[in-house]
């Protein structure tokens, strides 16, 4: 269900920081009018920790509206109180997802069984798929390959968005999971790398920007033609690297704004580009030529 790519969408607000919620449904729609493979709201990259509850699942509902079914929704669930993520997890499971993707607990820095632990408990809370999110370099814990190994046990718990940025963790992943478990990507760069191991996409940053672009990377990918991804990577890899010139999502946000497809609007702690990385992520969108592309989205 959740293979190609994935994007894990931004959340876009008003400028008087609440949601803006028709610039979010023309969002949606563009990406599956590109052909997006599945959706990933209110993940960090949708600024989750700062959405209320009810933004939460606000967000999931018009994602799913306008999803109307063409492609899978992967609602992000996850966070440091396992009662609190299952509470979650069973609201978006009344609301119709296709699974979830809850990142590994962070600030609190669980041991590998605690990690194990914490799964288990929701996957036993209920019945959807789950994606693990193991995103060492945000939550200060690392899922280990022995531990997914036994996580991949438990019949709801699917697949993995692997963000170490360690090739040989996702190459030892893979070779401890089964061949139904699905990995994925965390980190745009090395989609290529990890699907030519046997991944089986990407959730993505930059199909925020270029969604079309992105899915024909990973369905090459998926058949075969590394020649053809490689292509696709060369034209936009600078584009994949000032995504994260600041913290994710101050840039893709700010090059989003620049497109005209949201306002340049984040909830603090995050705030705007300094002038040097704004200039970096113009002269970026202006040599893949992106700047003028779309219209704006309001």
């Amino acid at each position: 269900m959740f293979t190609g790519c994935g994007t894990a969408l931004v959340t876009p607000f008003n400028r008087d920081q609440s949601l803006d919620e028709a610039t979010l449904r023309k969002l949606v729609r563009r990406q599956i009018d590109a052909g997006i493979n599945f959706l990933v709201p209110c993940g960090t990259t949708g600024e989750s920790p700062t959405l209320t509850r009810a933004e939460h699942l606000r967000v999931i509902e018009i994602t799913l509206e306008e999803a109307g079914g063409k492609v899978p929704v992967l609602g992000g669930a996850g966070g440091y109180n396992t009662h609190e993520v299952i509470e979650l997890a069973r609201e978006l499971e009344r609301m119709g997802v296709s699974g979830i993707l809850s990142i590994t607990p962070y600030y609190n820095k669980p041991t590998q069984e605690g990690l194990y632990q914490h799964y288990k408990a929701i996957a036993s809370a209920i019945h959807l798929p789950i994606v693990v999110y193991s995103v060492q370099g945000r939550t200060g814990v690392n899922v280990e390959p022995a531990t997914l190994a036994r996580l991949a046990e438990i019949e709801n718990i699917v697949g993995v968005k692997e963000a170490s940025g360690n090739i040989g963790q996702m190459a030892n992943v893979l070779h401890e999971v089964p061949p139904a478990f699905t990995v994925l990507s965390g980190d745009d760069a090395v989609t290529i790398p990890l699907m030519a191991l046997g991944g089986r996409g990407i959730i993505s940053v930059v199909s925020n920007e270029i969604p079309a672009e992105m899915t024909r990377l990973a369905q090459a990918c998926l058949r075969g033609d590394f020649a053809a991804a490689r292509e696709i990577q060369w034209r936009y890899l600078p584009l994949m690297n000032v995504n994260f010139i600041e913290s994710n999502p101050i840039p893709v946000k700010a090059a989003m704004a620049l497109m005209g497809l949201l306002e340049p609007v984040w909830r603090l702690p995050l705030v705007p580009p300094s002038p040097t990385s704004q200039a970096k992520i113009e002269r970026v969108l202006e040599s893949v030529g992106l700047v003028g592309r779309v219209p704006v989205a309001r």
